[in-house]
C-alpha cells in the first residue's frame, strides 16, 4: 500500500498513542511507520502489528508522513480504520 491511499483514506489516526489504541482496539486496517522513526517507539507498535497480522508500510521519513496525514507536523506514524 502507498502513501496514496493514506491520503486518500477517509478514516486515520496519527501518532504513536492513537496508532497503538486502534491496533489494541483491533481497529487498525494498515499501518504506516516512517523509518526515521525511534527504535524503541516503533519497536512495539511493529511487535503488535505482527501479531495480529496488520500490514505495515514504512515510509522514508515523518515529515513525509505528517504529509499525507495532512497534519503541519512530523508524524511517525498513523493507521488507516474501517468506514463506519
Amino acid at each position: 500500500m502507498d502513501l496514496e491511499t493514506l491520503k486518500c483514506a477517509s478514516k486515520i489516526v496519527t501518532g504513536t498513542k492513537q496508532t497503538s489504541k486502534a491496533i489494541a482496539g483491533n481497529l487498525a486496517r494498515h499501518v504506516f511507520i516512517a523509518r526515521d522513526a525511534e527504535e524503541r517507539i516503533a519497536s512495539p507498535v511493529i511487535a503488535a502489528c505482527q501479531e495480529k497480522q496488520i500490514p505495515i508500510t514504512y515510509v522514508e521519513t515523518m515529515e513525509e508522513l505528517g504529509k499525507a496525514c495532512k497534519i503541519k507536523v512530523r508524524a511517525a506514524m498513523a493507521a488507516i480504520l474501517p468506514d463506519e
